[in-house]
């Protein structure tokens, strides 16, 4: 964990304290610590920081997201281009709420490649900001599937810009939203049938 992740984490805090406590000197204490990691993230990370992070008034917990490996009969993998980084990443986006994460998967594979998946089975569940490749006060957890392509054909949206499927020892820079940590620890699950791999 870096500083602004502990920062973040006190902001989390202090929210459930806020949320929770009755007790009034506990109050003021956690006001007074909301203040101190808002200052502290507003002068040494983004300035424009007014508030609280979690601002929904509920407990905060990380954010979930999906990616699912997905092969051709050539044993290809299917890849998207993203529109905002002109990177790649395995289909997948934030789960919907709701809404299963493998009902998620699948959704978004269909979205961003146009194809029509059967999701077969949970590969991995990761805590992301142990592999992202940059600071981020975003805690998440990602969550990998299997799936099967049952119809339909390549056609990026508004969120992509190509659809290709890449043989395993050609595959391309990946996107901030992924890593290739995290998709070789998926695909190590879909090679030996073992159990999912999780943090």
């Amino acid at each position: 964990m870096n500083w602004e992740q502990f920062t973040s984490k006190v902001l989390s805090v202090a929210r459930i304290g806020l949320k929770f406590s009755t007790d009034p000197f506990a109050l003021e204490n956690y006001e007074e610590l909301e203040k101190l990691a808002i200052e502290t993230l507003k002068t040494n990370v983004d300035p424009t920081i007014q508030t609280n992070i979690y601002e929904r008034d509920i407990y905060p917990t990380p954010n979930v997201s999906v990616r699912v490996i997905v092969f051709n009969d050539a044993g290809e993998l299917l890849m998207v281009k993203e529109k905002d980084f002109l990177t790649w990443s395995v289909p997948g986006g934030w789960c919907d709420v709701f809404e299963s994460s493998s009902e998620s998967g699948r959704k978004e594979v269909l979205q961003e490649t146009g194809y029509e998946v059967k999701i077969d089975r949970l590969l991995a569940v990761l805590q992301r900001e142990k592999y992202k490749e940059y600071r981020t006060l975003i805690s998440e957890y990602v969550h990998y599937y299997s799936a099967t392509i049952v119809g339909g054909e390549a056609k990026p949206n508004h969120e992509t810009v190509e659809v290709k499927f890449f043989p395993m020892d050609q595959l391309p820079e990946v996107s901030r939203k992924s890593s290739m940590t995290e998709i070789h620890k998926a695909l190590a699950v879909f090679r030996k049938e073992r159990d999912v791999d999780f943090d």
